[in-house]
């Protein structure tokens, strides 16, 4: 990262550059900034002092109310860094947790020509009647009530206006600052701030657009459409845009209002078990997850139905991710330290591991939470936060899942103080393991891992080739770590007869590549001889690397 680069970036976005200098002076934050090497981005603070106002609040204090006077993209930082408890101390997370982004409501007079634009016709064309007092507002949309000439009751959420150059000129200033710490700071580079700041700037993304939150909706809608105690809005297409949201207006109660839940004669336990089950039918079966389930999104209705509404924030996770989750409750269930410390090493990537004290942490952590009932979001935080004292950074994809896990929890802890969400988990759980290993899954699996190897075996002559082309052009660099050389005892005949097995059997095995793979009986679709020159190649690495004595 250049200085240049700097400049360029300074430059472009200078106006807003000095609204968040501003604010830091203001709020007293200047040190957290020049902590992480990044304060010389404000010019404007440069020999100046911190504003003495806010000198009694704690430093993770004053950094909350900055970030709320910053807006939505700092908001969206905050709440996401809230749930790393791998990266920053407990006193910390627990100011982030407290993040609001309630802001006072534009005019409806201000706004009714923005909404005229996006209907394409004058809202009294459309609806009988229209509520100009915003029901509740937001840094990013507020929302009103209105009722639609055909009758229905829905509400109506409008973007703020001039909102996306603001959100754009934020990211790209914290994407800079990310790249400036992993530069000055390598050993901040493994938490992947600029990955973290890319899954940010893709829920910033679709949460500006308010036709993508419809379709989330309808997704949703269409995934948990089994489930006859949830219910999802109805999304009113036709009147929805990227500024301009319609939908069905949910006439319920807010799951945490437990004395309003106990007049309407509500179940609670079932809401609590409503909720959670479509929560995590979301995460481990669809893997496409409303991510902010807080109380004011969850709301309980008659018959002791859930209903989720506000979709602008939500959370993908693929197949391989919803596997390892699935066994992280496995192994919490079962009280299986081992699997717990295995998918922590995977997720960190990391080799320079302690293992007896990772061994250690990871038994008590089972201990703790592998008896019944299981506080999940309490579970999440151990986990988060026993990575951080094991110094492993975990991959920021799982931040959005871990908070949502965290708030879902809590939402059904406070209906039910006695909620065990393994009784929720645990069915899901044997369901979506018989489903991954079953022999057609299994089946599918070792065909596209047999696909895999045919593909290297078919690229590995013309990767010799090169090889021998520049071996003869001497243009062949080697950059080779070896670790543990003392154990080798000195001696080098053994070793290499043991590469020299290993390279006859593997171009034992190439020379015969064009005939297996192509003839023979076939297993999963792949010629049965090509599995057996796929194996020969593997004796050949295993014989190169076991060790010499078992």
């Amino acid at each position: 990262m250049t200085l240049l680069e700097t400049t360029l970036v300074a430059a472009r976005d200078r106006k807003r550059l000095g609204e968040i200098g501003a604010v830091a002076m203001r709020y007293g934050i200047t040190d957290v900034l020049e902590r992480i090497g990044i304060s010389g981005l404000f010019s404007s603070m440069r020999g100046r002092t911190a504003a003495t106002v806010y000198e009694e609040f704690s430093q993770p204090e004053r950094l909350r109310l900055a970030i709320e006077a910053l807006g939505p993209t700092f908001v969206k930082l905050g709440q996401i860094l809230s749930t790393r408890g791998d990266l920053l101390p407990p006193e910390w997370i627990a100011e982030l947790e407290k993040l609001q982004s309630h802001v006072a409501p534009v005019p409806w007079t201000d706004i009714r020509n923005q909404v005229e634009e996006d209907l394409g016709e004058p809202p009294e064309n459309i609806f009988a009647s229209f509520d100009t007092e915003a029901l509740a507002a937001g840094s990013i949309a507020q929302v009103h009530r209105a009722r639609l000439k055909s009758g229905e009751e829905v509400v109506v959420k409008i973007r703020r206006a001039g909102l996306r150059p603001r959100v754009e000129a934020d990211l790209r200033l914290l994407s800079h600052a990310a790249a400036l710490i992993e530069k000055r700071w390598p050993d901040f580079a493994r938490y992947r701030p600029r990955e973290m700041l890319h899954h940010l700037g893709v829920a910033m993304g679709e949460e500006l657009d308010l036709a993508v939150e419809g379709r989330n909706g309808e997704v949703i809608a269409e995934n948990l459409a089994h489930m006859s105690g949830i219910r999802i809005p109805r999304i009113y297409s036709e009147w929805t845009a990227e500024r301009l949201l319609v939908q069905e207006f949910m006439d319920g109660i807010a799951a945490t209002d437990a004395e309003k839940i106990l007049a309407a004669g509500l179940d609670s336990q079932a809401l609590a078990v409503r909720g959670a089950s479509a929560f995590l039918h979301m995460v481990l079966v669809d893997g496409f997850f409303h991510a902010d389930p807080h109380p004011g999104n969850l709301r309980a209705l008659p018959g002791s139905k859930v209903a989720f509404i506000d979709f602008g924030m939500v959370g993908r996770i693929g197949s391989r991710r919803r596997e390892q989750l699935i066994t992280l409750v496995a192994a919490i269930v079962n009280r299986k330290a081992q699997d717990v410390g295995a998918l922590m090493m995977e997720w960190a990537g990391s080799t320079d591991i302690d293992l007896a004290r990772l061994e250690t942490a990871c038994e008590a952590f089972v201990a703790r939470h592998g008896v019944p009932p299981l506080r999940l979001g309490e579970a999440v935080s151990d986990f988060m936060a026993l990575a951080r004292v094991q110094d492993l950074a975990l991959p920021s994809d799982l931040a959005l899942l871990f908070k949502a896990l965290i708030t879902a929890d809590g939402v059904m802890r406070t209906l039910d103080p006695d909620f065990d969400a393994i009784r929720i988990a645990a069915p899901i759980v044997r369901d979506e393991m018989s489903r991954c290993y079953d022999l057609g899954a299994l089946a599918g699996k070792g065909k596209s891992l047999a696909l895999d190897f045919a593909g290297l075996a078919s690229d590995l002559p013309a990767l010799f080739r090169l090889l021998a082309l520049r071996l003869r052009q001497g243009r062949i660099a080697a950059d080779i770590e070896l670790k543990g050389l003392d154990r080798i005892g000195g001696d080098i005949r053994w070793a290499a007869t043991r590469i020299a097995v290993a390279i006859v059997t593997a171009a034992f095995a190439l020379g015969l590549a064009p005939r297996l793979l192509d003839f023979g009986p076939r297993l999963f679709g792949i010629p049965a001889t090509a599995w057996a020159g796929v194996a020969l190649i593997t004796i050949g690495l295993v014989w190169l690397l076991l060790p010499r004595r078992l």
